[in-house]
């Protein structure tokens, strides 16, 4: 991503503190000159990593100026020392950079329960402060990486007035996936000058429709955190929530959150496939979005789409057992186009849908022909290499 598709009025840098192990930068820094509203979102699992409990009460404010993230530890199940690691990273930052500490938000990535080596951060701390600028967001986005096997960047311009700005979003995910909210770290900055609450409502919307319908394996973190910054340097007229303006903003966040949702799907640990379940002629939205999600994370039906087995008596159990309302002998079932159940009995394409399946993309559809909501969630097949990276992660 070049530089053009940066939101005005940030800086990166990135470090080596060697947090896991030596021989990539596994520190960084995000930078905004001017300050910025924030808004922000974290896991709803009940043990909660250091960094988040810190950034959930200072995201009250909806005010901000820098994040510094790191991988390689989650800084999570760490006690009262783990809160005053995160504490002084963010004061390290804040002293640097000569801005209050309250506008410093801190995201940490990795191995649960081991303490921080703050000794390497805070040896580390000064060449990120001394290096502002000269990283890019690109940069950034592969120092917070830790299973994933590529960074994810999006990035979109859209006109808000006569203002032309700029939306970008970077993350990190690849196990440790499911909602609500999908595991990951997520920063989107944006040039934008938009309303505190216009921002949060927003940033809701989006994330339900992307993050809170994506599972990897089923898994849900301590360290879950998506921050969006808008720090108003596009000079266009604030957004307020209602306003047109509002409307084309959010569609543009959900189109950039739902992109990185499909890549961490697309990079689940040793994935093959991505794999798009779809629930259709559902009674509820949330009948709808619990079957997908039920099918999603069935180990049995990511092991048959990794083996290109059309078993789709496994859907058909899944669904069964989801407590979702249903008739068995209304249910349709496609892989990709191809049908392989109608009314709930086999159509005779068992073949044919095996040979579909040994595509890079499936979309398994359901039509359950009870009603009018639909919902669908991102997944991706499950492998011999996903049981090995997690046997061996903390190696």
């Amino acid at each position: 991503m070049n530089e053009k598709n940066t939101p005005k009025g940030f800086l990166f840098s990135t470090a080596e503190a060697a947090i896991k192990k030596p021989g990539r930068k596994d520190l960084a820094l995000i930078y905004s000159q001017k300050e910025a509203v924030v808004a922000g979102m974290f896991t709803t699992n009940k043990v909660k990593a250091a960094p988040v409990k810190l950034d959930m009460k200072r995201i009250m404010s909806g005010e901000g100026r820098a994040i510094i993230v790191n991988s390689g530890n989650a800084n999570a199940c760490t006690g009262k020392q783990g809160l005053d690691d995160a504490k002084e990273m963010a004061e390290l930052i804040a002293k640097g950079l000569n801005i209050k500490s309250s506008l410093v938000y801190v995201a940490s990535t990795g191995v649960i329960g081991t303490p921080m080596p703050m000794e390497r951060i805070r040896n580390s701390i000064p060449s990120l402060i001394q290096d502002i600028g000269k990283a890019s967001i690109d940069d950034v986005a592969r120092a917070i990486m830790t299973t994933d096997t590529f960074p994810k960047i999006v990035s979109k311009k859209i006109k808000i007035g006569k203002s032309i700005c700029t939306v970008s979003g970077i993350c990190k995910g690849a196990g440790m996936i499911c909602p609500n909210m999908a595991t990951m770290l997520c920063f989107v900055l944006s040039d934008i000058s938009i309303n505190k609450d216009a921002l949060s409502r927003a940033l809701k919307e989006s994330v339900e429709l992307s993050f809170n319908r994506l599972t990897i394996d089923g898994d849900m973190s301590t360290n879950d955190t998506v921050i969006v910054m808008a720090n108003r340097i596009a000079g266009n007229k604030p957004v307020l929530y209602g306003s047109d303006e509002y409307i084309k903003f959010s569609k543009t966040l959900i189109q950039i959150t739902d992109e990185l949702a499909r890549m961490i799907a697309r990079d689940g640990e040793g994935a093959t496939k991505f794999v798009e379940v779809s629930v259709k002629e559902a009674t509820s939205v949330a009948d709808a979005k619990k079957a997908a999600l039920i099918v999603a994370n069935s180990n049995l039906v990511k092991t048959a789409i990794f083996g290109n087995d059309a078993n789709w008596g496994r859907i058909m159990a899944a669904l069964g057992y989801s407590g979702i309302k249903m008739r068995e002998n209304k249910v349709d079932i496609f892989f990709n186009k191809i049908q392989v159940v109608k009314d709930g009995i086999a159509s005779g394409n068992d073949k044919e849908a095996g040979e579909e399946l040994k595509k890079k993309d499936i979309k398994i559809t359901i039509k359950l022909k009870l009603g009018k909501a639909s919902a669908n969630i991102y997944t991706c097949d499950l492998t011999e290499d996903y049981v090995k990276i997690n046997a061996e992660y903390r190696t």
